[in-house]
């Protein structure tokens, strides 16, 4: 007699554990090695199956804590010190990707503060738009906020130190035109201006075939009446793009003629046609530094793509193998286009990897991956995705966590560091143009990993408050030993071969200078250096620092952003040479002092008058007057025959603006400052201000 149950579908078998990449992406694995769904994706060498890690059980004292001491995020201040204030310790869970270290709790000396750096900030019209921790527009406000209550009030123009976003004014007003008219083209310039537009999208879009581009466009506007259709839309953007440095009249025609026919066809009917118009309209408004409107924009491609399927690769092959190639390569377009925008505003993403099947890797027949621009550049930039994902939504960064990104990072530098750097030097404008913005988003994920640790040693290093004297540098054994340390060092490493990787391509004269990638990453650099610089990290930094300025100053003359960022990247240079000509100052009168004491080189006329500082002088020498020059060249020492030495000289003088969310270590000696000051001091502050007051901010000191 038949059972009921033989009817039923055979039950699915229970899996003990699946594998890491199926974790990651929240789906179905069956257990085998490799596992179904990675054998599909064709990442059977990444299928990995980690050893589960037990978690451990919330320390006794969390029920013992009072009420008072919890408080919801966007009230809670962390504590100064461990001593101060009791508070819960909680076991750090590490969910990241298969090749990250996981560990259940980590030890406060391996461990940085990640700056909660998001805000709202204003355009050029006053209106408030949001920037994550990661944009680096919110770097520099944190960096602006200890610059000018650690070192110098002003030290920061004040062009530069409004919180702002720079936006150009929509082209729609300047070039009115009727949306039934044609815009002249020339058949001379076709070719000029399509070479043009191939070379600048390098690296980062690659939505044509090369070869039959030019001719298409060519037989298409050698039409008497053009259609009006996207394929029209998409020929009049490629022709704006590539006319945008050369004559921004003609490039303003072209772009609100093929606007004007993507939004008119953006109807029910989606097609290829519809993804490559918006991403170029997206492409033109973020060359046009119109960064919002290229978020929004970006948007509806991104939309349109998934309604047709790009992110399906099974979906893709339905079309035969040339169109399968290309929808695939559209798809690795987007996933580039809007990992740019998503880091480079600190957003969130509006597409994702969450039920892609395009591949990201081609593998030749040896297995060793082929050299493919795109494909490194949607490699590097997804791991940027997941560093932003697994260090910024974090309070806290681990030496365990940074370990397993930097292998992974190391991974791709064994790919494709070298043939990149091969091709950065390449005469061909192209294959120059993609090398170099790839190889700048991948210094870029070094820099994004290791800044926490490089934001921690600022603040370690420079004084609690504009009042305080300079600290005097720590031995090299002190300053380059702990693991904290060196990831800071290679957070400046990167910046500075980020930046010597643009000077060599900028040496070479482009024509075209409107490169946002570019533009955004070296600005990054910028900071990053002059930070160095300016807490004592080598004095050599001084000469990539000036290389930047230089750079952006190259890009400026085109890039509106490029050169706002030239502007702030001076003013804390120039602060950074201010500082340290203080700090050799206060130096060398340290030194005068104890050599007073030994041999009694200032004659003992009547005790010095330290009131101006609070120091007493237990030499009851007087010493010569020393003045600080500007550090423009001359010696920053200069000795009076034996005049009043006035100790006030040395100090940073009144803070006009105490900040009021560090908290002072009190006690804290001269010298050398204890780590636990620096954890103090970075763990108090206010890096994240829309937390506060249920997500509203006081605009006030801003305006």
């Amino acid at each position: 007699m038949q059972s009921d149950i033989d009817d039923l579908p055979p039950l699915r078998e229970r899996v003990s554990q699946a594998c890491d990449t199926c974790k990651q992406r929240k789906v179905k694995c069956d257990g085998k090695v490799p596992c179904g769904y990675c054998k599909r994706r064709h990442r059977e060498k990444t299928c990995r199956f980690s050893p589960s890690v037990r978690r451990r059980r919330l320390p006794s004292v969390l029920s013992e804590t009072p009420t008072t001491n919890v408080s919801t995020p966007s009230s809670r201040i962390w504590p100064a010190t461990p001593t101060t204030t009791p508070t819960v310790p909680i076991p750090t869970v590490i969910h990241v990707s298969p090749t990250l270290t996981r560990q259940s709790d980590v030890s406060a000396e391996e461990e940085a503060e990640v700056p909660r750096d998001a805000r709202l900030i204003c355009d050029a019209q006053g209106r408030l738009v949001f920037t994550g921790d990661c944009a680096p527009l919110s770097l520099f406000q944190t960096v602006r906020q200890i610059v000018t209550t650690r070192v110098d009030p002003h030290a920061f123009s004040p062009e530069t130190s409004r919180v702002s976003m720079l936006e150009n004014v929509s082209s729609e007003g300047l070039v009115p035109i009727d949306s039934a008219g044609e815009p002249e083209i020339n058949q001379a310039s076709i070719q000029r201006l399509v070479n043009t537009f191939l070379t600048v999208i390098s690296g980062l879009v690659d939505l044509f075939d090369n070869n039959t581009l030019i001719p298409e466009i060519q037989s298409w506007a050698n039409q008497a009446k053009r259609p009006v259709d996207v394929t029209a839309a998409v020929y009049y953007l490629v022709l704006a793009i590539g006319s945008q440095s050369e004559d921004e009249q003609l490039a303003t025609t072209y772009f609100l003629r093929g606007k004007h026919l993507a939004l008119s066809t953006l109807t029910g009917n989606l097609s290829v046609g519809t993804v490559q118009s918006f991403l170029l309209t997206t492409l033109y408004m973020l060359r046009s530094c119109q960064i919002n409107a290229a978020f929004l924009f970006f948007g509806i491609a991104a939309r349109a793509a998934y309604a047709i399927g790009l992110h399906r690769t099974e979906v893709n092959s339905r079309f035969g193998p040339e169109v399968h190639v290309r929808r695939d390569r559209l798809w690795k377009s987007i996933r580039v286009l809007d990992l740019y925008l998503s880091i480079s505003m600190g957003r969130p993403p509006a597409a994702s990897d969450a039920d892609c099947t395009v591949p990201y890797h081609n593998t030749s027949d040896d297995g060793s991956e082929r050299y493919d621009l795109l494909n490194a550049s949607v490699q590097i930039l997804s791991l940027v995705e997941g560093i932003v994902q697994e260090v910024y939504s974090r309070r806290k960064i681990s030496l365990q966590l940074t370990e397993g990104i930097s292998r992974q990072l190391r991974d791709w530098s064994n790919k494709w560091l070298s043939a990149l750097l091969r091709m950065s030097r390449n005469q061909d404008n192209g294959e120059r143009t993609g090398a170099c913005q790839v190889l700048s988003s991948y210094y870029y994920a070094v820099m994004l990993v290791s800044r926490p640790f490089l934001m921690y040693e600022l603040c370690r290093r420079l004084p609690e408050s504009v009042a305080s004297p300079p600290r005097p540098t720590a031995p090299a054994a002190e300053t380059n030993g702990s693991g904290r340390t060196k990831l800071a060092n290679a957070c400046i490493d990167a910046a500075t071969l980020m930046i010597g990787l643009t000077s060599d391509f900028i040496s070479q004269r482009p024509s075209d200078k409107r490169m946002p990638l570019l533009v955004s990453w070296l600005f990054v650099s910028s900071l990053v250096v002059s930070v160095g610089h300016l807490s004592n990290f080598g004095r050599a930094l001084g000469k990539p620092a000036e290389e930047s300025i230089r750079a952006l100053e190259y890009f400026a003359s085109q890039d509106a952003h490029a050169s706002q960022y030239a502007r702030i990247a001076q003013s804390l240079h120039r602060c950074a040479q201010s500082y340290l000509a203080r700090q050799d100052a206060e130096d060398r009168r340290r030194i005068a002092e104890s050599s007073t004491q030994l041999f009694g080189l200032m004659p003992k006329d009547h005790e010095t008058n330290n009131q101006n500082n609070g120091r007493p002088n237990t030499s009851g020498t007087r010493y010569p007057e020393v003045r600080v020059s500007d550090p423009t060249g001359l010696e920053p020492w200069s000795s009076g025959p034996f005049d009043d030495f006035d100790p006030a000289i040395f100090s940073f003088g009144e803070s006009h603006t105490p900040l009021a969310d560090i908290r002072v270590p009190q006690g804290q000696g001269h010298g050398y400052v204890h780590e636990g000051s620096a954890d103090q001091v970075f763990g108090a502050m206010n890096l994240f201000p829309l937390l506060d007051g249920n997500g509203h901010i006081d605009l006030a000191h801003l305006l």
